[in-house]
């Protein structure tokens, strides 16, 4: 590590200092529930006003059998596990209760769990409502609760003198308070607390004249501008407008107004290929995007919008791996090869649940808000290489930060601190999951992800449900499969992914003559009935994806949406076919394992040294992710 504070010591330092069936089914609820212990009727606000495509709002989609649903089963069980105690053992002693119970969860988490704790609340209620959970639910009701409790003791602590960072805010600074927010809005919206939204109400009424309002842009120079002055300020926009969307409250309207980033985003006004966007904190300015969006959203202003699309184009031009991860030691680059040398410097590629997060909100946004199918390419992208990659996290917050994909050789690994931000945003992304599988709009239901999963959803003519069977990524075809009340005719929108090629549908066995244009939906409009299945075929091959323009024979290998790397790279470096057509004739898949592949003519005494899906890759295996066609073999 540099021996500068990095970006994120400097955060933690600040929290410190401020004080297994075949599908996740629904649970079924009690018919009498305490306000307290299960959700009450979802709020009847509607939170966006400009979309074309609407998500299903975290309920009537479930996973099925899969390793997405092992990792969100995983991650839910961790969470739920934590220790109440220790999570609220902080804002305890900062209140003044007496033999507080717990202990600090240590890591970014002391002395308290500011950093990550409205990022948790938000992530269960969510998952909750995804997944009828009531045992989660109950657990994020007794957080919420139990900070109510803590909050006047806390604030007033603050005014005295007794809280560092934060002033009178109750320890909270820019950065806590904006993931608070979300945490409250939706245990509100999706929670049914009776007290998310007056403490809501309360913490930001403090906030609104304490918080300093300096607002530096952030620079690549000198060093500790990176994110900003106060940190991240520029991303507190997103949820502050989701509450006055939810509330109709100006007092959040106003707040909101404070924090955009017109010094950044006007960069995009014009133009996809800005020269001085570079040298800035890579998450946090791709999330200041979601803050352009909601504000899009509330004042119609295209303006935004037009900078939102060209900010996501420069970064699919620029900025991004194969896998869809960018930001090396957590910076955007110079668009002069930056990207692909930084393969030769750092192993901090890609801060992964982070970026995930920030990237996969902000291409759902645009395919909310226009309706095109090319931006869930990104987000798929990232699903099998990103965040559905990382490495579960486990013990007391032992969790993924980085990805490594060092030029040779690289591994993945777990981080050296505890409950990092990635740890929140960990959480967040799964329980994101379900709610980018499927839109749906004023002509039907689209499908933007192959993964295993169903669907319901009220149809012209009564209740439809979708039965998604696929192997996908590592197999070519799924399966959708309709139940339906009667006959209806609606319009079944399919993803036909950037990358493809030769995408063939059929319907009850037909082949059909939509077209399949990449980046676009196929739509197949019919009188549907029940029992009718359709068949969608992707066809995955092999491509070379160079790093850059700069670097066009640095390349990682991509099947379909998924990067492939080769395993144990110290034995041997694979000569790689110098064009798409030589290296899928090359490419020749184990018998046992047909997602797994071997280049034909290495040496037998090699064939060891495999191909596999980079979510495949467990901690410490090493891998090859990278190849460049100009290091020669050192002979020996």
């Amino acid at each position: 590590m540099d021996e500068k504070l990095s970006r994120r010591d400097f955060l933690g330092a600040v929290g410190s200092a401020a004080a297994a069936s075949a599908a996740l089914k629904p649970i079924a609820r009690p018919a009498a529930q305490d306000a307290r212990g299960a959700a009450a009727a979802l709020s009847k606000a509607t939170p966006y006003r400009k979309v074309v495509l609407e998500p299903f709002d975290y309920a009537g989609v479930t996973l099925r059998q899969s390793r997405w649903q092992r990792q969100a089963l995983g991650a839910r069980d961790f969470y739920l596990g934590l220790s109440n105690d220790d999570i609220l053992h902080g804002y305890r002693v900062a209140a003044g209760t007496a033999n507080a119970p717990g202990r600090a969860l240590g890591g970014w988490a002391s002395p308290n769990s500011n950093t990550v704790f409205g990022q948790w609340l938000q992530a269960m209620a969510r998952m909750q409502r995804a997944c009828g959970d009531t045992e989660l639910l109950e657990k994020a009701n007794i957080l919420v609760s139990e900070y109510a409790r803590c909050w006047p003791g806390m604030s007033s602590g603050a005014a005295r003198g007794g809280g560092r960072g934060g002033g009178a805010t109750g320890g909270l600074s820019h950065y806590p308070y904006e993931k608070l927010v979300g945490g409250l809005l939706d245990m509100h919206h999706y929670g049914g607390h009776p007290e998310a939204l007056s403490l809501c109400d309360k913490i930001t009424k403090v906030a609104m004249p304490a918080f300093n309002r300096d607002r530096v842009a952030a620079n690549r120079e000198p060093w500790e501008l990176h994110s900003g002055r106060p940190l991240e300020w520029y991303t507190m926009a997103e949820n502050l407008y989701r509450a006055y969307q939810l509330t109709g409250n100006s007092m959040y309207e106003e707040f909101a107004g404070v924090w955009l980033y017109p010094a950044y985003w006007d960069k995009f006004a014009a133009t996809a290929d800005p020269r001085d966007a570079q040298g800035v904190h890579a998450y946090s300015h791709c999330n200041s995007f979601s803050s352009a969006a909601l504000a899009y959203d509330v004042t119609g202003d295209e303006n935004y919008l037009r900078k939102m699309k060209n900010f996501y184009d420069w970064m699919q031009k620029r900025q991004t791996y194969a896998t869809g991860g960018y930001g090396p030691d957590e910076r955007f680059v110079f668009s002069d090869g930056a990207l692909g040398d930084s393969l030769e410097i750092y192993s901090a590629s890609f801060e992964c649940p982070c970026c995930a997060w920030a990237a996969i909100k902000l291409a759902k946004y645009l395919m909310m808000y226009t309706g095109e199918a090319r931006y869930g390419d990104w987000i798929e992208r990232l699903l099998y290489n990103g965040i559905g990659a990382a490495l579960q996290i486990k013990d007391r917050g032992t969790h993924m930060y980085y990805m490594d994909y060092h030029l040779g050789s690289a591994l993945k690994y777990y981080s050296r601190n505890a409950f990092t931000c990635c740890s929140g945003t960990y959480f967040q992304n799964i329980a994101e999951y379900s709610n980018y599988v499927y839109f749906k709009d004023a002509q039907g239901l689209c499908v933007n992800l192959y993964v295993p999963s169903e669907v319901e959803w009220k149809g012209p003519s009564g209740a439809v449900k979708v039965v998604q069977t696929t192997e996908y990524p590592e197999a070519d075809t799924g399966t959708l499969t309709l139940t339906m009340e009667k006959p209806a005719t609606f319009a079944l929108k399919l993803r036909v992914p950037g990358w493809s090629k030769d995408m063939t549908i059929k319907v009850n066995g037909q082949a059909q003559t939509q077209d399949t244009k990449p980046g676009q939906w196929s739509t197949v409009t019919r009188e549907w009935k029940s029992g009718d299945t359709v068949e969608i075929t992707i066809p995955l091959h092999f491509r070379r994806v160079p790093i850059d323009e700069q670097h066009p024979n640095r390349i990682a290998i991509v099947r379909g949406p998924a990067v492939y790397a080769q395993e144990d790279p110290h034995k041997w470096l694979s000569e790689i076919p110098s064009n798409d057509d030589e290296l899928n004739k090359l490419m020749k898949p184990l018998a046992n394992e047909p997602a797994i592949f071997q280049i034909d003519n290495e040496p037998v005494v090699q064939q060891r040294n495999a191909f596999k899906p980079y979510y495949r890759f467990v901690e410490l295996e090493r891998y090859r992710m990278y190849f460049d066609s100009k290091h020669r073999r050192v002979l020996w």
